[in-house]
């Protein structure tokens, strides 16, 4: 199965969980949850996993763990269509 890697800027400590659009070649999200004990990075997840109709295992943070920062690795979707879903 194929999977594409994407670039996210996160904001943790949000009002809401929310894909906020791009900045340059990074998707912006913002998620509740704080940034402790990887807490963000779960959010990160369930939250992309949600937008694009996948089951959680299938985003994975992959890079920057500990920053705002992140690499996601999804399964099931090319990097052409992401960017075409989120709008880029």
């Amino acid at each position: 199965m194929a999977s594409a890697r994407l670039k996210l800027r996160v904001a943790p400590g949000s009002r809401q969980d929310a894909v906020a659009g791009w900045m340059g070649d990074a998707l912006k999200l913002r998620v509740r949850a704080a940034p402790e004990k990887g807490r963000a990075n779960r959010a990160v997840e369930q939250l992309l996993a949600r937008e694009l109709g996948l089951p959680v295992d299938a985003v994975r943070v992959v890079a920057g763990r500990t920053g705002r920062d992140k690499t996601v690795e999804i399964d099931g979707w090319s990097v052409t269509g992401l960017q075409q879903h989120f709008g880029a």
